[in-house]
């Protein structure tokens, strides 16, 4: 995963490059992996930061969609705050099945494209582009290999599942450490905090008999939302405030 942060200018050069190398590089004829994808760059998701406003990451992400679908014959989708009007898409909607199953529904009149066109790019597949609140990325990591165990305890913390309010969760094993972790998005810190997503995913591997090895962050996180003391209540792997808090890493940045 790549984060990018900078005026709207500077973020939609570095987006378009990103499509420029991905497009080329990447063959998901031949790519393997264990997290849902759709595409060679599967996701890009503008966060308001600062004095910028969501109506101005919607811009950006309709103008990236459209821009990349004519450069590159991608299939694009808009999701959350920049659905089309009516057609409001989560990013699990869109993944739901992974590509095979995106291509058999892209023929049905609800499942067209905003841009682009109606079948997958040959190597590049489907793009999913978007404008959102900050999120964070957490992942619990499980004493055990057992694919189950993960995906039962990310059906009972998720919130679509009945779980914790603005959780996301999946069970993903990690073939090359012989574990299995229960991946996050946690769409409002707010609402349900890393400490509260920790102790239910801790609560029910122990109801399992499965021990908790650790967690770690993707990507960067609100100050907000973590803190030393948080960092050590669940276990975070290599934490590093200057490395991982978002404010942090802006402040580092700015001339």
């Amino acid at each position: 995963m790549l984060t990018f942060a900078g005026e709207p200018a500077a973020v939609r050069a570095a987006a378009l490059a990103l499509f420029d190398v991905a497009v080329g590089a990447i063959d998901l004829r031949r790519h393997q992996g264990e997290h849902p994808r759709v595409g060679a760059v599967d996701v890009v998701p503008f966060v308001p930061l600062g004095d910028t406003t969501m109506a101005e990451c919607v811009e950006l992400a309709h103008w990236l969609g459209e821009t990349v679908a004519d450069r590159f014959g991608l299939p694009v989708y808009l999701y959350e705050r920049a659905s089309r009007p009516g057609a409001y898409r989560r990013l699990e909607e869109v993944r739901r099945g992974g590509l095979p199953a995106l291509t058999s529904r892209m023929s049905d009149a609800g499942w067209r494209p905003d841009f682009g066109p109606s079948s997958p790019h040959p190597t590049a597949g489907v793009t999913v582009i978007g404008a959102r609140p900050p999120l964070v990325a957490y992942n619990v990591e499980l004493a055990t290999d057992r694919l189950e165990t993960a995906r039962a305890i990310a059906r009972a913390v998720r919130q679509s599942s009945g779980g914790l309010p603005a959780v996301k969760a999946i069970g993903i094993a990690l073939a090359d450490r012989g574990i299995v972790q229960v991946s996050m998005n946690l769409t409002d810190f707010r609402t349900t905090s890393i400490t509260e997503a920790f102790d239910a995913v801790a609560a029910g591997a122990h109801a399992r008999g499965v021990a908790v090895v650790g967690s770690e962050l993707i990507g960067l996180a609100p100050a907000a939302a973590l803190t030393p003391a948080i960092a050590a209540h669940v276990r975070l792997r290599d934490f590093d405030e200057q490395r991982m808090i978002l404010e942090r890493r802006l402040a580092a940045v700015k001339p």
